[in-house]
């Protein structure tokens, strides 16, 4: 498995609009330090196992960093700082409550299929973005 030094990003593989924010980080991602992995994936089933976080249950967006795992919207704005630039600025959306963050979070989440739709087939990434992928 890669080294858990690389922040790894994990996200439901079938959720139209994940697959869109993955692309998203990795369009933003100057330094290409952010990993990714299906929630779904024999990697992230392992991860989340690790973190003793639900593995059927693809609601949430996981951060992994380190040592630290972050879910839902608190993975969202970890991932924000980790951009740099002028997507730090999100950052600062870290003292609205969490359950106010969350509630957000978890409304987006609940409708995500009926507003996005699922994806039939998984993007082709160009072998560079391809190695950013742990499966």
């Amino acid at each position: 498995m890669k080294t858990l030094a690389d922040p790894i990003l994990l996200f439901d593989g079938v959720c139209s609009f994940c697959n869109q924010s993955v692309q998203f980080v990795i369009r933003h991602d100057k330094h290409g330090k952010f990993k990714f992995a299906a929630l779904q994936s024999s990697v992230g089933q392992e991860l989340l196992k690790k973190y003793n976080l639900p593995t059927n249950d693809y609601s949430s967006f996981v951060l992994v960093k380190g040592n630290s795992c972050y879910t839902k919207s608190a993975a969202v704005l970890q991932v924000c700082l980790g951009l740099g630039g002028l997507w730090r600025i999100l950052y600062l959306f870290i003292v609205t409550p969490k359950p106010l963050r969350d509630g957000i979070y978890n409304f987006v989440a609940k409708n995500r299929y009926k507003w996005f739709g699922k994806n039939k087939q998984c993007m082709i990434p160009t072998p560079e973005v391809r190695k950013r992928f742990l499966s």
